[in-house]
């Protein structure tokens, strides 16, 4: 990068831009460009982050990373390169607060928490449904049966769903809304699904 020599419009020295420096002019750097940005770290830090205790280690975190990439090259202009670096590591903290810890889950073994598998009755009774589901889908007009299928198997949207077909997607509207209602009397218990007509 090519040394700068004039000054910038706060009147800070730009000579040191894009240079190696040594630790010396790299902290006089830092409590002269940086350290002035506080404020506007801490509005933006206090606005993005619910948990005010957190604040603190961030703004640490901050400048911690305008330190190192400082080690390198000094960044020109700082303050935008310290909000964006405040503004990933905000995003950073909420993937991880995210994230189920795993001394969570020994927590959760140790209070001996019924197994996500379920029993085998229940495995049984699930297998009928799908099995009266996919007969009640089976006696669906054709159409409507791939309208469905497409929808809500496939997740497509009614626009998708119309091009695929081949059809308008108000026709598509109307077989959605006559295959839900025949499955739901069917599941329900009337098994005269055959005669809908979209």
């Amino acid at each position: 990068m090519v040394e700068r020599s004039e000054s910038s419009r706060d009147g800070a020295d730009l000579s040191i831009v894009g240079i190696a420096m040594t630790a010396p002019d790299i902290n006089d750097w830092f409590m002269r460009d940086v350290l002035p940005l506080e404020p506007a770290l801490m509005q933006f830090l206090r606005r993005c982050v619910r948990d005010a205790a957190a604040i603190p280690d961030l703004r640490q975190d901050v400048y911690v990373r305008i330190y190192e990439m400082a080690r390198k090259q000094i960044p020109y202009p700082v303050k935008p390169l310290l909000l964006l670096t405040a503004r990933n590591l905000v995003i950073d903290r909420v993937r991880r607060d995210q994230v189920v810890s795993i001394e969570t889950v020994a927590d959760l073994e140790e209070l001996d928490m019924a197994a996500d598998e379920p029993d085998a009755e229940r495995s049984v009774i699930a297998r009928q449904e799908l099995r009266r589901l996919q007969a009640a889908l089976d006696r669906l007009p054709p159409r409507c049966r791939q309208a469905m299928t497409l929808r809500k198997i496939e997740g497509l949207q009614r626009r998708e769903i119309a091009a695929r077909m081949g059809i308008s997607e108000p026709t598509v509207a109307k077989y959605l809304a006559a295959g839900m209602y025949a499955l739901a009397e069917y599941l329900a218990g009337d098994n005269n699904v055959g005669s809908v007509q979209p």
